[in-house]
């Protein structure tokens, strides 16, 4: 018989993390020891996940004066990078909180950040049309890549060095960023929002969520759609594989109604397959010949 995941959970020993006076958004650190919360206030907080203990406020000189809209941690755990509606991109060390570095050019808000896997690159969207890279501790100029028509939403590296960016365009852009190169235009005829990107552990696949109640799969050797993931009711909001990479998980806003047990079983083991025969589908890209 069909058991409902949620039928699992339970309730014990919840934490509260009280401090913001708005709506707030988190993140964990990469050993899930740290929490990070940041809010419409203007502030970050970090606290200790398993004690609720606050270890640092991120405010005071020079922090955000308007609203947070990202946060990213390093994959080592040492960085974290804030940006918001004061067109400001922050540099943080973690373990005290302090404001180590402004990364300057943004010109609007911004809205996306992520860091390479290496921790040594960071990347940020915003809703001036651009994506800026930086090579931390290096003086280097920074990688501006500015072909989106639209507002940069989301941001992923993959362990390969590729970066994708979504933007409210309806496309997804990927790089060979540190070469100025774009390999991929994917998608953008239907012009839904990029809401949220993934690519697998080995970075071979990509997974985009739009506004629309589809999640994609694509090929990023060729830019080939490979699989068009549908069930939710309404808008996927994020999308995410499992650290084996066997699994992809998506959210979105509508919950399950009664009576659609079976249509749920059905899709969860739909999304295991990911590396089934292709689909056919007719979904664009450009694929941009780089020399």
């Amino acid at each position: 018989m069909w058991r409902h995941p949620s039928e699992d959970f339970s309730m014990s020993n919840i934490r509260y993390f009280s401090r913001h006076k708005g709506e707030v958004n988190c993140t964990f650190s990469p050993d899930c020891q740290i929490l990070l919360t940041c809010c419409d206030d203007g502030r970050l907080y970090l606290w200790n996940a398993n004690s609720a203990k606050h270890l640092a406020t991120v405010s005071g000189h020079s922090a955000h004066t308007q609203s947070v809209e990202t946060v990213s941690f390093s994959p080592d755990g040492q960085w974290l990078l804030s940006g918001g509606w004061d067109n400001r991109a922050l540099l943080w060390r973690v373990q005290c909180g302090e404001m180590v570095e402004e990364l300057q050019g943004h010109t609007a808000a911004v809205q996306s950040s992520a860091f390479s896997s290496d921790s040594q690159c960071v990347a940020t969207g915003s809703w001036d049309r651009t994506v800026r890279v930086w090579k931390l501790h290096d003086e280097k100029e920074v990688v501006v890549l500015q072909e989106h028509l639209g507002n940069v939403a989301c941001l992923c590296f993959s362990v390969t060095e590729m970066l994708a960016s979504g933007s409210w365009d309806g496309t997804v852009r990927v790089w060979l960023p540190m070469r100025h190169a774009c390999l991929f235009v994917l998608g953008g005829c239907e012009r839904l929002w990029v809401r949220s990107l993934a690519f697998s552990i080995d970075g071979r696949v990509l997974a985009s969520a739009a506004e629309g109640d589809m999640v994609k799969i694509w090929d990023t050797t060729t830019g080939v759609c490979l699989k068009r993931l549908q069930g939710h009711k309404d808008s996927a909001f994020g999308c995410v594989f499992s650290p084996g990479g066997e699994l992809l998980v998506s959210g979105s806003e509508q919950l399950e109604e009664e009576g659609d047990e079976e249509n749920s079983t059905e899709r969860s083991e739909s999304w295991r397959s990911l590396n089934s025969e292709q689909d056919n589908i007719d979904d664009s890209y450009t694929n941009l010949d780089i020399t």
